[in-house]
């Protein structure tokens, strides 16, 4: 899942769904030849350990407008232990009837359901008790269908030629609601085939994980299908989708088909990721030594929008949704076209990370994510260089890093016990630390071994659930001694590490560091010294002109011996340490004055070091803006880029200080106007994706801070919608509108309104509606509040209006949720719907705002309370620092 985001035949246009190509599908072993045993009690589980499914015959009729369905499962088990009840998965399900037989139909039992909606299980239970063996449990129930994405839910949408409105039905089932459409094992290690039939309208296409083996007119205008058995697959990666879809497919270099599925007069838009999706089924199959198992994989493009993820990784039937898969020239930008090809990029290395090896719980899930984050940014290296995305590892880690500094962080493995627990791993932790610790250890190993080790552990465990440790046990194997107890260290124990530098001293043309390790925290002062966490923490030190030098630092202290300079050194050479590193002030002298010199990424990783460095108080602020000023003019442009973050950041936290914001606006002006000077306000043909992307965060960052000339343009720009309702469309079309709609007026806000109601463009609409939350003003920010509960925005846009009212009016938000608590959860999906409001929370600078966070954590369990806990920690500590950093910043603004 992805919650985040970044050449054959000709691909032609299809109605229908595909039919199934039986030499691929043959490539999956068959799981009956896998002996059936109890799970194991080394894996957790919620459910009684006496029986286990094989395979799943689902057949189920959607009515999408009464958003209900009926459902008939027949369900293959074996039962290991004799018993009169069988329990499993199921939520908001109600059971007509149920019986159990032998698996050749003798025997059959009239069962009674007995559901328990807070366990959210049902326990079917025989009259007399039944003996070990296998059975087939089948049962008629009915379900919901949802709008907001869990289980099986609708998004409507208008119609991209006439503007009426349809409606589409999606699943999403990770990680504990494919028991909201099937009694199911809904665990991960209980995997098993499933064979799905579904009654839809005869004109609309259905779409699951295998293609269509059967279809069968019937009676009213319906039609019946079938699609082929699944491989062993674990319940959450189960899909279904209907509706008046299309879609553009064409046959991949690895055999299978591929295909992008998105609403009716899509057409083109679908065409970039199609283009995409077979290579990536190519290179990971190759990586892996493992082919694409199935006969086709689709890219399903759903609708509106999440407050929990932006993509799932469903086996053979990824969804996503439409505002990061289908590129629609009038308002796709291109930082939002490579979002489209990393998160189609991340769900697709998923099909090997996630779906063919699956964790063995929830515990282990950062082998999903955290492995499926630097796959992606691998793959995405490997195709399109000229976006060097090693560098977004960067901004990742710090992303992570600002988790993870607080005292409420959790390790990568992490005890998931309940569903909230569950809900709450998908996090910064799980994906941005994964992926950052991965970049480590593979640097530590190597590339040759670390990719022989990950061939070892796919061979060893497809179709099956591992542990974390099988991957280390197999990378070890391959040839990298030492890799786990590094592993261990980094995965099993949270925070984040700070390598000090003590001492630099020259012996003969060799530099001699001193250095000692310690924990670096914003909220916890006890590593600072020597004392707390110990990591082995591998480190790439390099030199300016000299040698790279690995070295793995263990234990408070370390020499670390550099040959062949003594000039400036860099300790997290490549930014590949999961660790901050704290320079001596002439250390940090000496990087500065060779700032231009040293390489993109380093430049990019001392500037994020030292700005957090400098505002968690480890150092003066000076440190940080003396580097942020070394900064070239025409350094690179996610170099630029973040510094154009920096001086935005530090503008915002003068706010109500006119006098500090101008000398910040004007010395970000004076960084940042070359840059825009150079790119112009227009995209030029061919010009390389990343000035692109420049020009248009430069743009952001210097709006902003409200330069005029900048404001100006998006009024002119604006203005020209009055006599052409095209005149914006293009690349920086949203760019224009955001900074338009954040310094609105009354009159911009009613016409950004009007141009959201009338778009035919499902994004489109979904963004417009969404940055009439933007406005500074008050006034205008309450209209956005009340036009959220209305309706009108949609199902799953409104939350987003809310979220980004928070951005300027984080108190206003919080006390509009709580106002209207029960109708804001009906637009929230109820995997994000504990955190959503905590979230908004984050942005209050009031510190009344910690007080009501405490009384309203205080009577709640623990893993609800855990949002909270984590936003208490961050206003705390914002309000003992944020006095420091602005008296340090403007007595630094005075010396300049």
């Amino acid at each position: 899942m992805k919650t985040a985001t970044r050449h054959l035949l000709l691909a032609t246009l299809s109605s229908l769904s595909l039919a199934a190509t039986p030499a691929l599908a043959q490539q999956a072993p068959d799981p009956a030849a896998q002996a059936a045993a109890p799970l194991p009690d080394s894996v957790p589980s919620q459910l009684p350990r006496i029986a286990r499914p094989s395979h799943y015959d689902i057949a189920v009729t959607p009515d999408a407008k009464a958003l209900t369905f009926t459902g008939r499962a027949a369900i293959d088990l074996d039962l290991f232990a004799a018993s009169n009840a069988i329990t499993m998965n199921a939520l908001d399900l109600d059971f007509a009837s149920a019986s159990i037989a032998k698996p050749d139909g003798s025997g059959r039992t009239a069962l009674t359901a007995t559901v328990d909606r807070d366990a959210q299980t049902v326990t079917f239970t025989a009259p007399a008790s039944l003996a070990p063996g296998q059975y087939r449990l089948t049962t008629d129930y009915t379900g919901k269908i949802g709008t907001q994405a869990n289980g099986l839910f609708a998004l409507d949408y208008p119609d991209k030629v006439t503007g009426e409105e349809r409606r589409g039905l999606f699943t999403q089932f990770e990680a504990p609601d494919a028991r909201r459409f099937v009694p199911s094992f809904d665990e991960p290690s209980y995997k098993a085939t499933f064979r799905l039939t579904a009654t839809v309208p005869a004109g609309q296409l259905a779409v699951s994980n295998m293609p269509v083996e059967k279809e069968t007119a019937t009676a009213n205008g319906m039609k019946t299908v079938t699609f082929g058995t699944s491989p062993k697959m674990s319940s959450y990666l189960l899909f279904f989708g209907l509706g008046d879809f299309e879609r553009l497919a064409k046959k991949s270099e690895s055999g299978a088909e591929v295909g992008i599925v998105s609403p009716k007069g899509s057409g083109e838009q679908a065409r970039f990721a199609l283009d995409s999706l077979g290579p990536l089924l190519t290179y990971y199959g190759d990586y892996f030594g493992q082919p694409y198992p199935l006969p086709k994989l689709d890219n399903i493009a759903g609708p509106g929008q999440s407050q929990f993820f932006g993509a799932m990784e469903n086996w053979g039937a990824i969804f996503t949704f439409e505002r990061i898969l289908l590129d629609d020239p009038a308002i796709t930008s291109q930082a939002t076209r490579q979002a489209i090809y990393e998160v189609q990029a991340h769900e697709t290395a998923h099909q090997w990370f996630g779906d063919l090896v699956t964790m063995a719980w929830w515990d282990d899930l950062w082998l999903n994510e955290g492995f499926a984050s630097w796959m992606a940014t691998k793959v995405t290296d490997h195709f399109h260089p000229e976006w060097q995305p090693l560098l977004s590892r960067v901004g990742g880690r710090e992303h992570a890093m600002a988790l993870d500094a607080y005292k409420t962080t959790h390790p990568i493995l992490q005890t998931i016990r309940t569903v909230e627990d569950a809900n709450q791993a998908f996090d910064a932790i799980t994906y941005q630390k994964g992926e950052a610790v991965i970049s480590m250890l593979e640097a530590y190993a190597g590339e040759d071994v670390w990719q022989g080790g990950l061939r070892r552990y796919m061979a060893a465990h497809k179709y099956g659930n591992s542990r974390t440790d099988d991957l280390w046990n197999a990378v070890e194997a391959a040839g990298a001694k030492g890799l786990t107890g590094i592993a261990h260290d980094f995965t099993g124990q949270p925070g984040i590490p700070l390598i000090r530098m003590t001492s630099y001293e020259c012996d003969g043309g060799t530099g001699v560091i001193g250095v000692t390790q310690g924990e670096f925290s914003r909220d916890r002062r006890a590593g600072v010294d020597g004392e707390g966490r110990r990591w082995k923490v591998p480190m790439l030190v390099r030199s300016v002109g000299g040698k790279d030098q690995r070295v793995v630092v263990e234990g408070g202290k370390a020499t670390i011996r550099v040959p062949g300079t003594c000039g400036a050194t860099i300790l997290n050479g490549g930014q590949l340490g999961y660790f901050r590193t704290l320079y001596t002030a002439q250390a940090l002298d000496a990087l500065r004055a060779d700032y231009k010199a040293i390489a993109p990424i380093d430049q990019l990783g001392l500037l994020s070091d030292n700005f957090s460095l400098s505002v968690a108080g480890y150092q003066p602020m000076g440190a940080a803006l003396d580097l942020l000023t070394a900064v070239p003019t025409d350094a690179n442009p996610y170099v630029l880029t973040e510094a154009a973050d920096r001086y935005e950041q530090l503008h915002a936290i003068f706010d109500g200080d006119a006098a500090s914001q101008q000398a910040i606006a004007v010395r970000g002006a004076a960084a940042l106007r070359p840059a825009l000077a150079r790119l112009g306000f227009d995209p030029k043909d061919g010009e390389p994706a990343l000035d692109a992307v420049l020009r248009a965060d430069v743009i952001r960052a210097l709006g902003t801070m409200g330069d005029a000339a900048v404001l100006a343009e998006a009024r002119r720009r604006f203005a020209l919608l009055d006599s052409n309702p095209k005149a914006l469309d293009g690349s920086s079309k949203g760019l224009w509108l955001d900074i338009v709609a954040t310094n609105a007026s009354a009159a911009d806000w009613d016409k950004l309104h009007k141009l959201a109601s009338a778009s035919k463009s499902t994004v489109e609409r979904s963004t417009l509606y969404t940055l009439l939350g933007a406005a500074k003003d008050d006034a205008l920010a309450k209209r956005a509040l009340d036009l959220s509960l209305t309706g009108e925005p949609g199902e799953t846009t409104s939350a987003a209006i809310i979220g980004r009212v928070a951005r300027n009016h984080a108190d206003a938000a919080v006390d509009f949720v709580e106002a209207n608590q029960a109708q804001v959860d009906k637009l929230i999906d109820a995997s994000a719907r504990v955190r959503f409001l905590a979230g908004l929370a984050m942005g209050s600078d009031d510190p009344a705002m910690i007080a009501r966070l405490e009384t309203k954590a205080a009577g709640l369990p623990a893993d609800v309370r855990k949002p909270y806990e984590r936003t208490i920690a961050v206003l705390k500590e914002r309000a003992e620092s944020r006095p420091r950093i602005k008296a340090e910043t403007k007595a630094w603004l005075a010396g300049q």
